[in-house]
């Protein structure tokens, strides 16, 4: 591994009580410097924050045009390994109490932020979900929340969002918990609910304190047949793992677990819809499901959306259906 170090914290020094984790590959240094004086908006003092720069290998090294921020930042350079692989090395060097990750091209929205962080202060928190925009101005949000309440209980009673820059987190949660490596698309919906559910004292609130750029070649944004394949592959591992995992957990995790499986099947099985249109692609992905127990859908009653959908696919006439319409309809964000 190749780093280097502008400043930051070092072994021995007392511990942070956030350690922002950017991924940074192949950006605009001036989306760089956004997403960096976003977080040195936050209402924390020096000592409070650490923030960790991971250069997944660029073609070009954003180190000396950051020199600005020599003594805010700790910056790490490495061959490439994916966005899970930089988060890994972020995780390997971090010293704080707790964990918000950010996509260099992402930023964070103070008012909103400084919410979340008054929760991890006055609660203790183990873990604050919050919302994102997609609009660079919309920064008016409420300050409500719920909690405190366990990670199952929130998986139970909710749509879990994947993202990992969506939550900040305890670290002591982590244990030996690290992203997949190999995976390009997906490694979030894989990390994100085994980390949710160890969370003994989980709020969540409405304030919209991330901000989602939403960008053209970005890895979300890109298409074509590899890609395509690519995405469903890595989506079918994450299902194919979760079930596995939900079907070794007891009470009230494991059928937390056994809910996100089947949203996330849902989940993957539009998106073959929407990306293939092809039926035959279709009645192929859904045998493989079929093969390893996770379709049909089971007959839950989760939320609206899911009672509709697995009525339609749980049907030939109604996967014919499905492939008319939902390529027509609007991506959902």
């Amino acid at each position: 591994m190749d780093t280097s170090a502008l400043s930051g914290s070092k072994p021995g020094q007392a511990h942070p009580l956030v350690s922002f984790i950017i991924t940074y590959y192949n950006l605009p240094v001036d989306m760089i410097r956004e997403c960096i004086d976003s977080i040195l908006s936050i209402d924390l003092e020096a000592d409070e924050r650490e923030i960790i720069l991971v250069d997944d290998g660029s073609e070009v090294s954003p180190l000396n045009e950051l020199t600005e921020y020599r003594d805010q930042l700790v910056y790490l350079r490495q061959s490439n390994k994916g966005p899970g692989g930089a988060r890994n090395s972020g995780i390997d060097i971090c010293h704080g109490q707790y964990i918000q990750f950010v996509d260099g091209d992402d930023m964070l929205i103070k008012a909103n932020y400084d919410h979340c962080i008054h929760l991890l202060r006055e609660q203790e928190a183990d873990v604050v979900l919050f919302k994102h925009t997609t609009e660079e101005n919309d920064v008016d949000s409420p300050y409500l929340f719920d909690g405190p309440m366990t990670g199952a209980d929130y998986i139970n009673n909710h749509n879990l969002r994947g993202a990992v820059w969506g939550y900040v987190f305890r670290k002591k949660l982590l244990h030996d918990l690290r992203f997949s490596t190999h995976l390009l698309h997906e490694e979030d919906e894989e990390f994100t609910p085994k980390l949710i559910l160890r969370a003994e004292n989980l709020y969540a609130t409405d304030s919209c304190a991330y901000f989602y750029r939403v960008r053209p070649g970005s890895i979300t944004q890109r298409g074509g047949n590899e890609w395509t394949a690519k995405k469903l592959n890595d989506a079918e591992y994450v299902l194919l793992q979760l079930d596995h995992l939900a079907g070794t957990l007891h009470g009230e995790q494991g059928k937390a677990l056994q809910r996100r499986v089947a949203q996330l099947t849902m989940n993957y099985i539009y998106n073959v819809i929407v990306l293939t249109r092809s039926e035959q692609m279709l009645d192929e992905r859904l045998g493989h499901l079929a093969q390893r127990g996770l379709f049909p859908l089971p007959n839950r009653n989760y939320t609206t959306k899911y009672k509709l959908f697995r009525r339609l696919v749980n049907t030939k006439a109604g996967r014919k259906v499905l492939l008319r319409t939902l390529p027509l309809l609007p991506k959902e964000k």
